[in-house]
């Protein structure tokens, strides 16, 4: 190469060196000044399995029947017993279930005029769940209210500063609590005697024992539409 070529190729290499140290410089201050990505990725969740609809399970439900309430309700010694030691009225449990009946069936004599035998039937059968079920459901609130009072005067309850005396004039814990759960009991047979005097009634508008509706469960929807699937078949 002449000397010529030498001194201008000498410039152009240096040129590029400095075009090249330049570049690399912009590309490093780019990166600097790039902001970074601080945010933190989530760890990939699991899917969870889609969830059945819930179903309604007709044939667990509790069926509330009359024996269900007189189980828990206290029964006429209880009654008497409790009547007698808290110095309660005592409870006509006679009366009221006649009364009940008494006003169930003069309902019905006025509504013979309008309504069939079925929707009589229906009507009052209605009615009697609704004493039966107020019934059931007083005697399970007092029977929680019987072991609470039970439990506050056992000789095995641990706290024993709940026997002490109440301030004075006044009831301790232990006494209040018995003496409400006294007072349950006598809501309690109350209501039971007025739901035996609704059933009482029940028989005699529609010559029927009462009993608790209870809807069709699945298996025998199952099986009416397996039924009316034959007989439509049949036709075929």
């Amino acid at each position: 190469m002449s000397q010529a070529a030498q001194n201008i190729a000498a410039p152009a290499a240096a040129d590029k060196a400095d075009a090249d140290t330049a570049m690399g410089a912009a590309l490093t201050a780019a990166r600097k000044a790039a902001p970074k990505n601080t945010a933190t990725r989530k760890p990939a969740t699991k899917p969870q399995p889609a969830q059945a609809p819930a179903r309604r399970d007709m044939a667990a439900r509790q069926v509330i029947t009359l024996a269900s309430a007189a189980l828990l309700a206290p029964t006429p010694d209880k009654m008497a017993q409790l009547t007698r030691i808290f110095g309660m009225d005592p409870v006509d449990s006679d009366s009221i279930a006649d009364l009940t009946a008494h006003t169930l069936q003069q309902q019905a004599e006025e509504l013979r005029l309008t309504l069939s035998d079925k929707a009589m039937e229906m009507h009052f059968q209605r009615i009697v769940g609704a004493y039966v079920g107020s019934a059931y459901g007083a005697a399970v609130f007092y029977d929680g209210k019987r072991a609470i009072a039970r439990d506050l005067a056992s000789k095995l309850n641990d706290d024993r500063d709940e026997d002490r005396d109440g301030p004075s004039g006044f009831e301790s814990r232990v006494e209040r609590a018995q003496s409400f759960a006294a007072e349950m009991a006598r809501q309690s047979y109350a209501t039971l005697a007025a739901a035996e005097g609704a059933v009482r009634a029940y028989e005699h508008i529609t010559g029927n024992e009462w009993k608790p509706y209870v809807g069709n469960t699945p298996d025998s929807q199952s099986l009416s539409r397996q039924t009316a699937a034959a007989r439509a078949a049949a036709f075929d």
